[in-house]
């Protein structure tokens, strides 16, 4: 084939162009600050979450780790602003476990939940607890069982319609074969306080956000909603032991980044997090929190998500659960 000299100039012109693409598809990561999207507000659980590995992911990765909260809509806020954001490394978000209740009590989500997320590392739960005032009778949940059938629609408290605690009382009443009456708060502290002092019996709640209350006897735990027992209050059996087995309803912290993250990129993230999460003083912050380091990958975290949404969504149909 004859090349002008026209043609020869084009393609000598493309090569600085092509050279710049390779260097940057094949340049190093990360070589500017990485943002973090937290869709909570600061100083709640999920925030902790984010810090717990903040500095030192900063100091492996050499760049900042920048947390941007954006609470408001059970998470979809901050979900939708990654799953537009490009699938460059740069742009992570610490993902809860909204992201399976989510698609099971609303009727609109903003994303596709299975197709527009790279699922990278679970990095910690938090069982759900059934805690009872220090006033309260009950000492098992044999006790709290008994009293309920006794009087019909004893009151719950949760932190809201469809969280874990909401969750996790309706599964209870299946279970225990009772009938309680749902009071859904706005966040976990409103409800504890109510339980404190007396004015609701019981409440699920997740044991990281009341952790302290707990170790100080203002609430009694009866019983964890989890398939293991929590290493910050051993001698309190898991429901299943109580007699009453219900689904983990624990809530659980994670990293999820846009679809399409490549390969590269996601096995060093999953890791420098699951090296991490290896460490005697990460473990010990994530314990002493009510957390159980859990350190899945992508492989089993993927294959959790649609496992469950269908899970949640069975409970949410049978207790008519729904968001508008």
């Amino acid at each position: 084939m004859n090349l002008t000299r026209r043609s020869l100039a084009a393609a000598a012109a493309l090569l600085p162009a092509a050279a710049r693409a390779q260097g940057q598809a094949a340049g190093p990561w990360p070589d500017r600050p990485i943002r973090l999207l937290v869709g909570f507000p600061a100083g709640g659980p999920t925030d902790f979450a984010a810090r717990i590995l903040q500095d030192a992911l900063q100091q492996l990765w050499g760049q900042p780790l920048v947390i941007e909260n954006r609470p408001g809509a059970s998470q979809m806020i901050a979900a939708e602003a990654v799953v537009k954001s490009p699938p460059d490394g740069y742009t992570l978000m610490l993902c809860t476990s909204n992201l399976t209740t989510n698609p099971a009590v609303f009727s609109r989500l903003p994303y596709d939940t299975i197709r527009d997320f790279t699922p990278i590392v679970v990095i910690y739960s938090s069982p759900t607890v059934l805690f009872t005032g220090p006033d309260q009778p009950y000492r098992t949940v044999k006790d709290v069982v008994e009293a309920a059938k006794r009087q019909p629609g004893m009151a719950a408290a949760t932190s809201g319609v469809a969280t874990s605690g909401h969750f996790a009382t309706e599964m209870f009443m299946r279970a225990a074969k009772v009938e309680l009456t749902h009071v859904p708060y706005r966040g976990a502290m409103p409800a504890v306080q109510d339980v404190i002092g007396g004015r609701v019996p019981i409440t699920f709640s997740t044991l990281s956000g009341v952790i302290a209350l707990a170790r100080d006897g203002k609430l009694r735990p009866l019983a964890i909603a989890a398939p293991r027992r929590s290493p910050a209050f051993p001698e309190v059996p898991t429901m299943e032991e109580a007699g009453f087995p219900i689904r983990d309803t624990s809530p659980w912290y994670s990293f999820v980044a846009p679809a399409g993250l490549p390969a590269p990129l996601l096995d060093r993230i999953v890791r420098d997090v699951q090296g991490l999460l290896k460490r005697p003083d990460i473990i010990a912050r994530i314990e002493d929190s009510g957390g159980v380091v859990e350190g899945e990958g992508p492989d089993a975290f993927r294959a959790r998500i649609p496992r469950e949404i269908a899970i949640n969504t069975e409970v949410a149909r049978a207790a008519n659960i729904h968001i508008e």
